[in-house]
């Protein structure tokens, strides 16, 4: 189908863009990769009067290392992610996980701030943000705030953004030496959205797991960060007995919609086996 007819805006500046958003309000979507939003405009399941475009606002572009942490900005692409050296040996469950999202074609384009922001609990890099403990920037007419990516989603393609702010950047701690880190996604074929993924970061002394985190995806209305699960993990030695208890409290905090994907049922076991399989290959990569 064609698109609802639309104004075109195309900023040159972060400030440029909250004024348009500003005196737009709910009239006016942003345009990061566009392939979230441009298929559901077609579709007429969005129909914005003002398609704000951010591709030349280079200040939303680079990764850099600043202090003690890692800063993405948010109109970065999942290819750059991939290539970045930074990302790769110090996040490199994002590469990873970015390597796994659609095909290449879609990766040169979609960006990383674009997945987190539209929100769809089908998108692969709001459980990764949520394992890395990601701060999501945002800016407004009111100024610059920091929100973790726990607190970010509460609904499907609902955030607590508001109307007037953009998504301007991610922070990420580096991950610790010798921690060990893994994305598992079950989908039905290349580009397709996940059936369900789990992403795992561990760190240990000696045997001992002294760190844990869980983020799983497309399993509930939003994406989800396994806290439960993750104290299961903390201050133990890991074995299958211990991987397969994991797994049954991941699966009993799960509430997956049934859809050509699979069932209620089906899409719960699977996010029980990709959570196993993740454990295991981060323990395997931990040093």
């Amino acid at each position: 189908m064609i698109t609802s007819g639309f104004d075109y805006h195309a900023p040159g500046t972060v400030a440029e863009a909250i004024g348009l958003l500003t005196s737009l309000g709910d009239e006016a979507k942003i345009l990061a990769g566009g392939h979230s939003l441009l298929p559901m405009m077609k579709l007429r399941l969005a129909e914005p009067a003002h398609l704000i475009d951010l591709a030349n606002i280079h200040e939303l572009r680079g990764i850099q290392s600043q202090g003690d942490v890692i800063r993405i900005g948010a109109m970065t692409t999942e290819n750059e992610l991939i290539n970045s050296r930074l990302i790769r040996e110090k996040l490199p469950l994002l590469a990873e996980a970015a390597r796994q999202i659609a095909d290449p074609q879609v990766r040169n384009r979609g960006t990383i701030g674009g997945d987190i922001a539209h929100a769809d609990p089908a998108n692969d890099q709001p459980a990764i943000a949520m394992a890395l403990d990601a701060t999501l920037v945002l800016q407004g007419a009111r100024g610059i705030r920091r929100v973790a990516a726990v607190d970010f989603f509460y609904g499907p393609y609902m955030t607590v953004m508001q109307s007037d702010e953009l998504l301007v950047c991610l922070e990420m701690p580096p991950m610790p030496s010798g921690a060990g880190c893994a994305y598992r996604k079950l989908k039905r074929k290349t580009g397709d959205w996940a059936t369900a993924g789990a992403a795992v970061v561990l760190q240990r002394s000696g045997d001992v797991i002294t760190k844990a985190r869980i983020g799983l995806t497309n399993v509930a209305p939003t994406p989800l960060r396994a806290t439960m699960a993750e104290q299961l993990l903390v201050g133990k030695t890991l074995s299958p007995d211990l991987i397969n208890e994991v797994a049954l409290h991941v699966r009993t905090i799960c509430q997956p919609q049934e859809d050509l994907r699979g069932d209620v049922e089906y899409k719960t076991a699977m996010a029980g086996e990709m959570t196993k399989r993740a454990i295991s290959l981060a323990a395997a990569r931990c040093s």
